[in-house]
């Protein structure tokens, strides 16, 4: 099973997504995977676009088949910010390729062993959490763009919505009672 921990950023604080979930599985944090070229431009204060992005996510992309070819559970915390770009993180360059040819068949909007984590809150609280954070290139001013940005997953895409207002061991137990729920289930 690969969780997709995603959101605009200052959902949580940088690796906090393991405190989230004590399952003791490999964490793979988006921010790492970003080129030097989109950390310079976030930190000059300029909001990254599709065409920063689409090469950053091809990479997580690849991890996200890795760890699923192993047959490892993993978590990846990564913005996910717009369909499309979730659509990338399941299918690569399949998706980006099928967004720019009207005539390709539509891709299947989830995977069964990916789930996407939607840590969902509104705008004051997220700004409040950027600005007591320290050392993070991507300035709190940044927010609005993505919150813009942002196209909140539907259940089609094999998403668990939780309310970051909650407290981390309230979430962290809702997803183990959504993993359990999940491999408990027929077929898993």
């Amino acid at each position: 099973m690969i969780y997709v921990i995603m959101g605009v950023s200052g959902y949580l604080q940088r690796r906090s997504p393991v405190r989230l979930l004590q399952l003791g599985w490999p964490l793979h944090e988006g921010d790492d995977f970003h080129p030097q070229e989109n950390i310079h431009k976030m930190a000059d204060g300029e909001p990254l676009t599709d065409q920063d992005r689409f090469p950053w996510l091809l990479k997580l992309h690849k991890v996200i088949e890795r760890e699923r070819c192993s047959g490892s559970d993993a978590l990846v915390a990564c913005s996910a910010l717009k369909r499309l770009y979730r659509q990338i993180l399941l299918y690569g360059s399949t998706a980006l390729a099928a967004s720019s040819c009207p005539h390709q068949k539509e891709l299947p909007p989830s995977l069964p062993d990916v789930v996407f984590l939607f840590l969902r809150g509104d705008y004051d609280l997220v700004h409040q959490r950027m600005e007591a954070r320290r050392g993070h290139y991507m300035k709190a001013h940044l927010l609005r763009s993505q919150f813009d940005a942002l196209e909140p997953p539907t259940d089609e895409e094999n998403v668990l919505t939780l309310d970051m207002t909650r407290t981390i061991p309230d979430m962290a137990s809702e997803v183990e009672t959504h993993f359990i729920s999940l491999k408990s289930s027929p077929g898993s």
